[in-house]
């Protein structure tokens, strides 16, 4: 067994997008504005936005931070935070207008457990 992890905001965003492209819903997904040149910051600099197929609007963007990738979903902040949480998932609100929810991915593992974040804020345009 493998003790290395994957911790790096960087690389995280990049597993992210590519799940996201590749995964079981690529076809619900569209990874538009990256920056595959991004550093991260200790605030977090914008890797990519993330679309649904079905519109032009963003869901989601992605900020890459030293430690971890930061994702703050723009649809429907409440299911996208009740799914993060039950896959145990560090989540908090956002004091936006209009609301967000951020999730954090801070290790590789939690790449394919967001997954059903984005599926819940995709269920937005049903």
């Amino acid at each position: 067994m493998s003790t290395d992890r994957i911790s790096d905001g960087h690389r995280l965003a990049q597993l992210l997008a590519s799940e996201l492209e590749s995964g079981a819903s690529a076809d619900a997904f569209a990874v538009t504005d990256a920056d595959p040149e991004v550093e991260p910051t200790p605030e977090g600099a914008l890797a990519y936005r993330v679309r649904d197929t079905r519109g032009d609007e963003s869901i989601t963007t992605v900020y890459v931070q030293p430690d971890r990738a930061r994702v703050e979903f723009r649809a429907r902040p409440a299911a996208v935070a009740d799914a993060a949480a039950a896959e145990e998932l560090r989540v908090r609100p956002k004091a936006a207008e209009p609301p967000r929810t951020v999730v954090f991915v801070e290790d590789g593992a939690q790449v394919k457990r967001v997954l059903p974040a984005f599926e819940a804020a995709l269920a937005a345009g049903d």
